[in-house]
């Protein structure tokens, strides 16, 4: 298992940085909107779609991607989109979590299915345009997610006490959260100290934080970041339970779907770029 894993993911890494390398923006977006896709298919597996609905799901999402693409929307969306985005994660999100497994299941199935293909899609969608905007930018982002991740792991092997939500995601503590936002702002410091020392292709998604808020309101953006990456974890975790799944598919051998590795970047990547939209971080 182990072996399966680690050549699945070195796989994926060796693809996404060559499409990452490329100076045109096409091979990424598009590397990016066949992944986003099958997770869009995966999402409508989950929610009782059926083999043809969840297909759907899938060439819906990669549709609706290349008319992105192809559209107004290829270099830069509308801030409001960004917005809604966001208010979908905290309103919606917030409200799924709170009344738990049981309930998700009974809400109208097309609604499950559009909630699906708003939150992937703006995912994929703000994956692209952070691209965009620089490699620098796109790596800190994600790196908000992958440290929060690592150090809520660890912090909550040392000090977990406290469950966060035993009926989601039995394994999550409070102490895990708190560790994961502390590493976060550890990583910024870091990154920082780096964006000074090199410059890369622009500034990082900490400095352009720092310049356009100051880095009071920055540390407190960034914290929110840590704080919604654990939200989109959980709710796919709630989706996943509710639906008696233990992955989200078999399609990445020894990782389980698309969705189990992308959960916490769904809700990070639109709020990032709703900060840039309105915040001024450019």
């Amino acid at each position: 298992m182990l072996r399966t894993r680690v050549i699945t993911a070195l796989v994926l890494v060796a693809i996404m940085f060559a499409a990452l390398a490329s100076a045109s923006p096409w091979p990424f977006a598009l590397v990016a909107l066949a992944l986003f896709a099958a997770g869009a298919w995966e999402w409508g597996r989950l929610n009782q779609g059926g083999g043809a609905v969840a297909v759907v799901l899938g060439v819906l999402l990669a549709l609706l991607g290349l008319a992105a693409l192809l559209g107004s929307w290829r270099d830069a969306a509308p801030a409001w989109l960004w917005t809604l985005a966001s208010m979908l994660w905290l309103v919606v999100g917030a409200v799924v979590l709170r009344r738990g497994p049981t309930a998700w299941p009974a809400l109208p199935k097309a609604l499950r299915w559009a909630i699906g293909l708003a939150i992937i899609g703006a995912a994929w969608l703000a994956l692209v345009h952070a691209r965009a905007i620089g490699v620098n930018f796109l790596l800190s982002m994600l790196c908000v997610v992958w440290m929060a991740d690592i150090a809520a792991y660890f912090g909550g092997r040392a000090f977990g006490r406290h469950k966060l939500a035993p009926s989601i995601s039995p394994g999550k503590s409070w102490e895990g959260v708190w560790s994961g936002m502390a590493g976060v702002l550890l990583l910024a410091l870091l990154w920082v100290a780096l964006d000074r020392q090199f410059g890369f292709d622009g500034p990082s998604l900490y400095s352009r934080l720092g310049a356009a808020l100051g880095w009071p309101l920055a540390a407190l953006a960034l914290l929110a970041l840590a704080g919604l990456s654990v939200m989109g974890d959980l709710v796919e975790s709630l989706v996943k339970r509710a639906a008696g799944a233990k992955d989200s598919s078999r399609l990445l051998p020894g990782h389980g779907g698309v969705l189990d590795r992308v959960d916490a970047l769904l809700p990070v990547m639109p709020v990032t770029l709703a900060l840039v939209a309105w915040g001024g971080a450019k």
